[in-house]
C-alpha cells in the first residue's frame, strides 16, 4: 500500500472523529445524550474542523498540526471536544504520510516521536491552554503554562505518562492503539460488525484493560478501577445474548452519568479514536466506509 493522499489522510480523521462520536458509548456524548456544556454537534463541527490540518500533516511538524488543528475546532466550538484526539492523531497522521501499511506505519511512527523537538512541544503547549482541558494541572518546570519549554514534547509527555494515557502513548509507541485498540476492531469487523458496533467493542475492550486517566485525574485511581471493572462485566455479558448484553450496557451508561459527567471514560474515547485512524487508513478505507456504506 501507497502512503494516503493528503485528502485521504483528512478524510479518515474525520471520519474516526465522526464513527466515534455516533457510537452509543456509556458515558459519553453520544447522538442520544449530551453533557451540559457539550453536544454531539460539538463533535460533528470538530470532526469536520481538523479535516485540513491532517490533510497537511505530512507537510508539517506534529506541533504545527496539533495547534492548527486545535485552532480551527475553536473557531466553531466554545468548549474542549477534541485535545485528546488531536494530540493523538498528529503524529498518526505524520506517520502515515511517510509509511503504506500498518507495520510500516508503526515503524515510521517511532521515527516521528523520536524526532519531536522543544518547537513542537512549544506548539503543543499553546493548543492546550487554548483547549482549556479540564482536570489538568500543572506539573512544576514542564507546566504548559511555559511558552518556552524547556523539554520536548517527548520528554513533556514521559513526565506526564503515569497520569495521562495520551502521553503514555507517545512514550510506547502507542501501544495501546497497536495492542488494544486495533486487535478490537478488526476482530469485530472481521466477524461481519457494522463500524459502530466495533468501535463500541474496542471502547469496552480498552476500558475494560486501561483505566481511564481521565476519571482518575478527576476522582482517583480506585474510581477509575472501578469503572473498567464494570466494563469487564458488561462485556462478559454478550455470553448471555444480545438482550441481556442492552440491559446491562444500559445500566453502565446510567451509572456513569451525573451533572459534572465526572465519570466520562473520555480518554478512552480518544484512544479509541486513534485505533480507528489507523484501522481506516491502514484499509485504504475512508472511500469505502463513508455513511451510505451498509457496514456503517
Amino acid at each position: 500500500m501507497t502512503p494516503p493522499a493528503p485528502s485521504d489522510l483528512a478524510r479518515a480523521a474525520q471520519l474516526a472523529c465522526v464513527a466515534e462520536a455516533a457510537t452509543e458509548k456509556p458515558g459519553n456524548v453520544t447522538p442520544t445524550r449530551a453533557f451540559r456544556d457539550c453536544t454531539y454537534e460539538d463533535f460533528l463541527a470538530s470532526a469536520v474542523a481538523v479535516g485540513p490540518a491532517f490533510g497537511a500533516a505530512g507537510e508539517a511538524s506534529v506541533g504545527q498540526t496539533i495547534l492548527r488543528a486545535v485552532r480551527a475546532t475553536r473557531a466553531l466550538v466554545e468548549t474542549n471536544t477534541n485535545l485528546g484526539i488531536v494530540l493523538l492523531l498528529a503524529p498518526l497522521a505524520r506517520a502515515a504520510a511517510l509509511a503504506g501499511d500498518e507495520g510500516d506505519l508503526r515503524a515510521a511512527l517511532q521515527g516521528v516521536l523520536r524526532g519531536l523537538d522543544r518547537e513542537d512541544a512549544r506548539d503543543a503547549y499553546a493548543a492546550i491552554r487554548l483547549a482549556r482541558p479540564a482536570a489538568m494541572g500543572e506539573e512544576g518546570e514542564y507546566d504548559v503554562a511555559r511558552e518556552t519549554p524547556e523539554v520536548t514534547l517527548l520528554q513533556a509527555m514521559e513526565l506526564a505518562r503515569e497520569r495521562d494515557s495520551v502521553a503514555r502513548e507517545y512514550c510506547t509507541d502507542y501501544a495501546i492503539t497497536f495492542t488494544c485498540g486495533i486487535p478490537a476492531l478488526t476482530a469485530a469487523w472481521a466477524a461481519g460488525h457494522g463500524l459502530r458496533a466495533c468501535v463500541l467493542r474496542a471502547y469496552l475492550e480498552t476500558l475494560a484493560e486501561v483505566p481511564d486517566t481521565l476519571i482518575a485525574r478527576k476522582l482517583g485511581r480506585a474510581a477509575a478501577e472501578r469503572v473498567s471493572h464494570r466494563a469487564a462485566e458488561v462485556l462478559a455479558a454478550q455470553a448471555g445474548g444480545a438482550e441481556v448484553f442492552d440491559v446491562e450496557l444500559a445500566r453502565f451508561d446510567a451509572e456513569l452519568r451525573d451533572d459534572g459527567h465526572r465519570l466520562n471514560p473520555g480518554t478512552t474515547a480518544d484512544l479509541v479514536c486513534a485505533a480507528l485512524f489507523v484501522f481506516l487508513i491502514s484499509r485504504g478505507a475512508p472511500r469505502e466506509l463513508g455513511p451510505s456504506a451498509e457496514r456503517w
